[in-house]
């Protein structure tokens, strides 16, 4: 499953409901937690742990001005074809916003 993310807050109740080998895409405002050194690195960390892809927008890397070397390891950066990619990849699609 290919979870969209986009709310204000990376909640503990989401967490809990991506399963092992799922796919996540944060968008918007979530694109932050993804910045090394943010103060809630533990949520997106504790997301990590499991056995799921992280994905990160190149564009909204940019347009928050963040640079790709000060990603957390683990965060995959990826641009449209990618995202593309995780669509075919997951065949449900489920958007969190």
């Amino acid at each position: 499953m290919l979870h969209l993310i986009s709310l204000p807050v990376l909640q503990p109740e989401i967490i809990e409901r991506i399963a092992a080998g799922d796919d996540v895409l944060l968008q918007h405002n979530l694109v932050w937690l993804a910045k090394q050194g943010h103060s809630d690195n533990a949520r997106l960390l504790e997301l990590l742990r499991r056995p799921c892809g992280v994905y990160v927008m190149q564009d909204m890397l940019t347009a928050c001005g963040m640079a790709p070397d000060g990603i957390l390891p683990g965060v995959s950066i990826i641009d449209y074809s990618g995202l593309v990619e995780l669509t075919v990849k997951n065949p449900v699609i489920h958007t969190w916003c």
